[in-house]
């Protein structure tokens, strides 16, 4: 861990003051799957070493959420979000799962949007016109989905878990990471421009990749390919990741016998859910070490 980061746990730990944690900001990351031989393979992305943030690190698509997608005036089908179990007001749940949708269809060209039938769009010439639209205004999104005859569906979106960046980043996000399969007639591609490697890895595979020091990830990108081992199939995505206990999981570090310990927290009560073998390969704000 940097010796910045490790000055803030101390100061964190000794609680003199020196360090005061930024809010963290919400945002959205969806794991994208498809189906291969074993296990569904999923799609992560190496951003770019001039990111300001995780530099290096792989990660799902995603990003922060913005006051447009806050503020859009997007309709929305199927049953209401779950607001109480994504830790949040309804309002900001609906613009969380806005920002889901509009992340994924930016970096990566897939959009998870219905018609009136419950019918997935398939791609056409206008397509790529579209989704640098949104690239460019993330107010364009409402515009396209209604000019489509679109609307957001959540049930595309199950929620699979909820992660906040460690207090002593610079850069704080309160992520809530959401599943889904690769509807047909879409395709996953390199549009992002904050990845310098894009790939589809059975998951089995990465975590090998990760522990032998070959694909740097952080702690909530590990823990969820974990989780991902031991799907078969993503048929039956939607009930397995509505049966799963989503609570806000925050890595924090506290001082024993004056060594830094890394653990994993509940954000609501401050119960340890489980201890870090380590601090994480990288920061964040800085990205691989």
């Amino acid at each position: 861990m940097p010796a910045e980061l490790t000055r803030r746990a101390a100061a964190l730990a000794a609680g003199d003051g020196s360090w005061i944690p930024p809010v963290a900001r919400p945002a959205s990351t969806v794991v994208l799957l498809r189906e291969a031989t074993q296990r569904p393979m999923t799609y992560l992305m190496r951003r770019a070493p001039s990111m300001a943030f995780a530099a290096g690190m792989h990660v799902f698509p995603g990003g922060r959420i913005d006051d447009a997608d806050l503020a859009a005036r997007i309709e929305f089908v199927g049953d209401p979000i779950d607001a109480a179990r994504m830790t949040a007001d309804a309002d900001l749940a609906r613009g969380i799962v806005v920002g889901a949708v509009r992340e994924v269809f930016e970096e990566t060209g897939v959009l998870l949007a219905v018609d009136e039938s419950g019918r997935l769009p398939v791609e056409d010439r206008q397509w790529e016109d579209d989704r640098m639209a949104v690239n460019d205004s993330s107010e364009q999104l409402p515009l396209i989905l209604a000019r489509r005859g679109l609307a957001i569906d959540p049930d595309l979106l199950p929620l699979w878990s909820h992660w906040i960046t460690p207090e002593v980043e610079e850069r704080r996000y309160d992520v809530r990471f959401f599943v889904t399969r690769v509807p047909e007639g879409q395709s996953v591609r390199d549009v992002s421009g904050e990845a310098d490697r894009c790939i589809w890895v059975d998951p089995a595979q990465a975590l090998t990749e990760y522990h032998e020091g070959r694909m740097a990830m952080l702690p909530p990108t590990v823990s969820t390919l974990a989780d991902l081992v031991d799907l078969a199939d993503a048929a039956d995505l939607a009930v397995r990741a509505r049966e799963r206990v989503v609570r806000p999981l925050l890595p924090r570090t506290r001082m024993v016998d004056g060594d830094i310990v890394w653990e994993v927290v509940d954000a609501r009560t401050d119960e340890v859910v489980w201890s870090l073998e380590g601090p994480p390969a990288g920061s964040e704000s800085r990205g691989v070490n």
